[in-house]
């Protein structure tokens, strides 16, 4: 079995942000929405069903806490919850606040527009400001 390491697709599209007890924690370099990635760090890992039962109730215990702090921040009219891995096999789940009017209400968000990334100074401020939402995932 090897090493966890996150995708180089992953890499590139997105803001490390912290790691919880499973997941690392990634926000998508993307102005259009608040999107958050979870990637459970473990090693060859492709589907929700390959984490060990204790993992699978941690990872639903660390969606909560990125859904509830989306919603806290951002109070969108959805938090949208996806795990596809089509483009990028290794396991990682998508959590994204959704407003009505964002630029792909009711689609879905992937493929209707490029992504639009931070500048410099929006990328310092992004990481910076959801690594003080995230630091400590909240107490259930």
């Amino acid at each position: 079995m090897s090493e966890f390491a996150l995708h180089p697709q992953l890499v590139q599209d997105t803001l490390t942000i912290t790691d919880w007890p499973l997941c690392r924690v990634l926000r998508m370099n993307d102005t259009a929405y608040p999107w958050l990635i979870l990637v459970p760090r473990r090693a060859d890992c492709r589907e929700i069903t390959d984490l060990a039962n204790t993992e699978r109730h941690q990872l639903m215990d660390e969606i909560s806490q990125a859904s509830d702090a989306l919603q806290q921040d951002c109070n969108p009219t959805k938090i949208n919850v996806g795990a596809l891995g089509n483009m990028v096999p290794q396991l990682h789940i998508h959590v994204i606040a959704r407003f009505a009017g964002d630029p792909a209400w009711p689609k879905p968000v992937w493929g209707l527009q490029p992504p639009q990334p931070f500048d410099q100074a929006g990328l310092e401020r992004e990481t910076s400001r959801w690594r003080h939402l995230l630091a400590v995932p909240q107490a259930q």
